[in-house]
């Protein structure tokens, strides 16, 4: 056993590691969470279904290949203390492993296979400088760990601070995220296959403004969303 090893086993004695969702103690071989609540997961399947819950909120709207979140998010189900963990605790080596953990569900299904380059949605810097990290950029550098795909933060833009979309209806969100963001140095998504990374997709205002300013910006450029949930 190496040192490494001894030490993370006399720390778990004295300081068990619990699962983030029910608090159980995590025994050896769980990490983040318990087999029990993985198995609870709500998993939407919508990469098996193109006409899904979450693409129908963009058709008609702005152009794009496809759209798949991971989970079902319910205010007091698992999903919501997945991303509050992530989000507002700033557990950033559990947003990478989550990426890591629904990169893997999906790979085989061939959701990955002709991705160019994960583009996390940017947070504006005045956020980011706040809250030190952006919970998508976490969450691609997990899926980039699995798919190799790489991962692009210097082309999309955030150049609007707007105000925070909790407690908005459908359209004051798409009121609050008209022309939030710029594309820079296009040259490098055009003729690309891009993935969108985010954590809740709720009425599609963020993405579809996204998804609006690559395509007006950009030539030849396939758009596809992931985000780690879905609001019910």
């Amino acid at each position: 056993m190496n040192i490494k090893s001894l030490l993370d086993n006399l720390l778990s004695l004295f300081y068990p590691k619990q699962c983030i969702v029910c608090k159980n103690i995590l025994v050896e071989g769980e990490e983040f969470l318990c087999l029990h609540c993985l198995h609870k997961l709500p998993k939407t399947n919508h990469h098996l279904f193109p006409d899904n819950a979450a693409s129908k909120n963009l058709i008609g709207k702005v152009i794009f290949k496809s759209v798949t979140a991971y989970l079902f998010y319910s205010k007091g189900g698992i999903s919501q203390s997945i991303i509050a963990e992530i989000k507002y605790k700033g557990n950033r080596r559990f947003g990478s492993w989550l990426g890591a953990y629904l990169a893997s569900d999906l790979k085989n299904s061939g959701f990955f296979n002709d991705i160019d380059l994960l583009v996390p949605i940017p947070l504006h810097k005045k956020k980011l400088r706040k809250r030190g990290f952006n919970q998508a950029e976490v969450i691609a550098q997990g899926i980039s760990g699995i798919t190799d795909i790489p991962i692009d933060t210097d082309n999309l833009r955030r150049s609007i601070a707007n105000p925070t979309q909790t407690k908005k209806g459908s359209f004051e969100r798409w009121l609050n995220t008209k022309n939030i963001f710029a594309v820079e140095g296009n040259n490098n998504f055009e003729n690309r296959h891009l993935l969108l990374i985010d954590d809740v997709f709720t009425t599609g205002a963020t993405i579809e403004a996204a998804i609006e300013v690559i395509n007006k910006g950009c030539k030849n450029v396939q758009i596809s969303v992931l985000t780690l949930a879905l609001s019910c």
